[in-house]
């Protein structure tokens, strides 16, 4: 099964969860900061659809600035589109992604749906249900591919990462992180509010590198 395969599958998981969401659920802050879980699912559609020149063109009104640009996109769809219908599109772009979600390679794009699925469900207290290998994939490529986006490759050098519910390991020398996959993904995608969860020496020395919390988180 090719990644993108596995992205198809895993949205589709996704969107089935995020249809239980309530009213009150969408409108809650995510982890990402400033946004809440409704411009999350509007991050995620405008990855997989907006035409180029849109994304150009919102990056120079922010001189140059590509966080700033994503939240422009992200919260005026989040304005004009409810969750219901944003998760129609985003089922239908899924299957066939339109703009620069032809563009993006699939690994990155696997690894930024599901730290955004888990930044909706750690912030409403809902325990993912993320198949471990679709979660091992994205680890994979969080410690393996730089990403302009996420600081995951930076944030994982040195140290000794387990996975305590997986067979997953990541270094051979350094301090110890453990905790399970989707804590992993989500604590080197930059989010300090899963680091609670982690345990190991090596957790002061990854609180140490975490930024402030991003917009657009990866």
């Amino acid at each position: 099964m090719s990644v993108r395969d596995v992205m198809r599958e895993s949205d589709e998981r996704f969107r089935g969860v995020a249809c239980g969401f309530s009213a009150d659920d969408w409108s809650s802050p995510s982890l990402c900061e400033r946004w809440t879980n409704h411009q999350v699912l509007a991050h995620l559609v405008v990855g997989i659809s907006a035409p180029l020149h849109s994304v150009g063109g919102a990056v120079l009104r922010h001189r140059g600035t590509f966080d700033d640009a994503n939240a422009e996109m992200a919260t005026a769809l989040a304005a004009a589109r409810p969750p219901a219908e944003l998760l129609d599109d985003f089922e239908r772009l899924s299957r066939e992604p339109r703009g620069i979600g032809r563009y993006f390679p699939p690994r990155l794009l696997l690894g930024d749906h599901v730290t955004h699925e888990l930044d909706m469900l750690f912030a409403l207290d809902v325990e993912p249900q993320i198949p471990s290998e679709v979660l091992v994939a994205v680890l994979n490529t969080q410690v393996a591919v730089p990403n302009p986006f996420v600081p995951a490759f930076g944030n994982a050098r040195g140290l000794r990462l387990r996975a305590t519910d997986t067979a997953w390991r990541h270094g051979e020398r350094g301090p110890v992180v453990d905790g399970r996959a989707a804590e992993l993904v989500s604590v080197l995608g930059n989010r300090r509010k899963v680091l609670p969860r982690l345990g190991g020496d090596g957790v002061a020395v990854l609180e140490a590198r975490l930024s402030l919390p991003t917009r657009t988180g990866g």
